[in-house]
């Protein structure tokens, strides 16, 4: 028996209203995972009501449901608010907000969304609306994924735990 090889579908994206319709698309396919690296949460982009609703579906009907979003300049995002921030103070238990450590600020101009380590849509200049997506791109999804990590985990918050007296 042989393997079902998957098409992937390629497409370039040049448009502010083209990566807005891009992510939702990315969202919609999610099962597990969603991944986000953005500059400032993209008003118009990551707060429509679409994505907003592919989010919120994924979020609530998917079992182990995981988004990790990433911003790299947050100061801008909290300047301008943003309705994915409201809807993850919601869920918080699946969407998990970090602001880029200082460390990584300036390193890190791109911007993408990756579903399930295989659908992507990335940027190479996170403040322009050029794009590439495949629906089926599991190498590239991963090179991402891969530089999102350290970064990922450079960001964590660090909390004290608590100190309980007996």
């Amino acid at each position: 028996m042989q393997g079902t090889e998957i098409q992937s579908e390629r497409r370039i994206l040049t448009t502010y209203e083209e990566v807005r319709d891009g992510v939702v698309s990315i969202a919609d396919s999610a099962k597990r995972s969603i991944t986000i690296l953005t500059r400032d949460l993209e008003p118009g982009v990551y707060d429509t009501a679409e994505f907003l609703e592919a989010l919120k579906r994924f979020a609530l009907g998917k079992r182990f449901s995981r988004v990790r979003v990433l911003i790299s300049d947050p100061a801008k995002t909290t300047r301008n608010g943003n309705k994915l921030i409201a809807l993850g103070r919601r869920l918080e238990a699946q969407i998990d907000f970090r602001n880029l450590h200082q460390d990584y600020r300036g390193q890190l101009r791109g911007a993408f969304i990756i579903a399930d380590e295989t659908a992507v849509m990335y940027r190479v200049d996170g403040k322009r609306y050029d794009a590439i997506m495949g629906s089926h791109e599991p190498v590239i999804a991963q090179q991402h994924l891969k530089e999102f990590e350290q970064p990922w985990e450079a960001s964590a918050y660090k909390y004290k735990m608590p100190v309980i007296e007996i």
